[in-house]
C-alpha cells in the first residue's frame, strides 16, 4: 500500500508478527486493542480508514474495529482469507464451535492432536484431559503465554509441540506418525492458514479430522485480495 502512496500502520498482537512485518518495512505497533484504545490510536495518528485483516475467528477484534471506525466516522474495510470448501469424507467431521469439536473428540478417543491455538485450550482440556483413553497433543506457537497456559491446565511437556508454522505436508505426516495421532482437530482458517496440508495429509493417513467452521460475522462487504482493498481505498480518495 505504501508503494501507492498510502501510509499504513499495522497493529499486531505479538512481537514476532511485528518483526516479520518490519522486514517488509511496515510500520507496526504491538499489543491488543479494545474499542477505546483503538479510537485513541486512530485519532492520534489522524488515520482516515480502518482495514480489518484479523483472523477469521477473531470476533472480538472485528467488533472493536467496526465500533472504533463507526465512532470516528471512518470507512471500515474487511479483508478475509478466502474460505475453502471441502468435499465430504467419511472421516471428516464438521463442527460449528470449539465446544462441539471437543465433545466429538471425546467420543472418538485415542491420540488427539489439537491445532487450534492456545486461546481456547481450556475448552478442550476440560473435555479431554483425565480420560484414560485419550492422549491430548497440543501443537501451538512457542510463546511464553502458551507454555504458561499448558502448565496451568496440567498438559504434560511430552504432549506439547511448540513450533512456528506454516507446516509442509511432509512435516504434518511425520508429526502424526511420531505421536500416533488418530484424531486431528483444526479450524477453517483459509488457504493462508495451511489447513489443506494438515487436513488432507490426515485424511489420507486414515485419521479422523474434526474441522471447526468459521463463526458467522456480519460484514457489509468482504475483500479477499489486497488489490481489491487498495482499489476500494482509491475509490474513497484515501
Amino acid at each position: 500500500m505504501e508503494r501507492r502512496g498510502l501510509s499504513l500502520l499495522a497493529s499486531v498482537v505479538t512481537q514476532s508478527a511485528a518483526d516479520r512485518l518490519g522486514e517488509a518495512f511496515f510500520m507496526t505497533r504491538v499489543g491488543r486493542l479494545d474499542k477505546d484504545s483503538m479510537i485513541e490510536l486512530l485519532q492520534e495518528g489522524n488515520y482516515c480508514a480502518v482495514v480489518d485483516g484479523s483472523h477469521p475467528f477473531a470476533l472480538e477484534a472485528h467488533a472493536n474495529a467496526i465500533a472504533a471506525a463507526a465512532a470516528l466516522g471512518l470507512p471500515y474495510l474487511r479483508y478475509e482469507r478466502r474460505s475453502l470448501s471441502y468435499a465430504s469424507h467419511p472421516r471428516l467431521i464438521v463442527t460449528h464451535s470449539y465446544e462441539e469439536a471437543a465433545q466429538r473428540a471425546k467420543e472418538l478417543k485415542g491420540s488427539i492432536m489439537l491445532t487450534t491455538g492456545g486461546k481456547t485450550l481450556e475448552i478442550f482440556a476440560e473435555q479431554l484431559l483425565g480420560d484414560p483413553n485419550i492422549r491430548m497433543i497440543v501443537r501451538l506457537l512457542p510463546c511464553l503465554a502458551n507454555m504458561e497456559k499448558c502448565v496451568a491446565l496440567g498438559i504434560e511437556q511430552r504432549n506439547i509441540i511448540a513450533m512456528q508454522g506454516p507446516f509442509s505436508r511432509e512435516l504434518n505426516e511425520a508429526l502424526y506418525r511420531q505421536y500416533g495421532i488418530q484424531v486431528m482437530i483444526t479450524k477453517e482458517s483459509g488457504a493462508e492458514g495451511s489447513v489443506d496440508e494438515k487436513l488432507y495429509a490426515a485424511l489420507e493417513m486414515g485419521l479422523y479430522v474434526i474441522l471447526i467452521t468459521r463463526p458467522v460475522a456480519q460484514f457489509s462487504e468482504v475483500y479477499d485480495s489486497f488489490d481489491d482493498i487498495i482499489a476500494a481505498l482509491d475509490k474513497l480518495g484515501r
